[in-house]
């Protein structure tokens, strides 16, 4: 993949992206595959078509990288130590992103679905709240920053 910033933490089975590129999907099922897993959940933030009635064109995003992959180890630490689980991957694209693209996804394999369930939820909170990374909404006749939130 072009145009990306990855970590992969070796000790743990963890995975976090920053991609000027689209997320590959593909990608993140084929991280998070594992045969002891008996849940995998993804959860995908897509850009949409409004925003506090405004009719929405596009999204921007901006991080600063080092920081933001370092803040998505602390989450999958966070993950790992509440949850029994086997994999997590943590993705942000980066750069201009259309109206239903995916910009964020958020990956957990666990033994059993609830686990993943819980600890993906947490996980897409943690980062909307916690990662240095910021929007820019383009809408009809202007454009925006938005604050993040969970």
């Amino acid at each position: 993949m072009k145009n990306e910033t990855a970590k992969q933490d070796i000790e743990t089975p963890c995975w976090y992206y920053l991609s000027q590129e689209p997320i590959a999907m593909e990608t993140v099922h084929h991280h998070l595959a594992d045969p002891a897993a008996g849940g995998e959940v993804v959860f995908t933030g897509t850009v949409r078509n409004h925003h506090a009635g405004r009719h929405v064109t596009a999204l921007e995003f901006e991080a600063y990288g080092e920081m933001a992959l370092a803040e998505f180890g602390r989450i999958a630490a966070a993950i790992q130590a509440r949850w029994s689980v086997r994999k997590v991957l943590l993705w942000h694209r980066l750069g201009r992103a259309k109206i239903g693209e995916t910009c964020v996804v958020v990956g957990v394999s666990a033994a059993h679905r609830a686990e993943a369930f819980e600890a993906a939820r947490y996980g897409i909170d943690r980062l909307k709240a916690e990662a240095p990374i910021w929007k820019r909404e383009y809408f009809e006749g202007g454009d925006a920053w938005v604050t993040n939130h969970p």
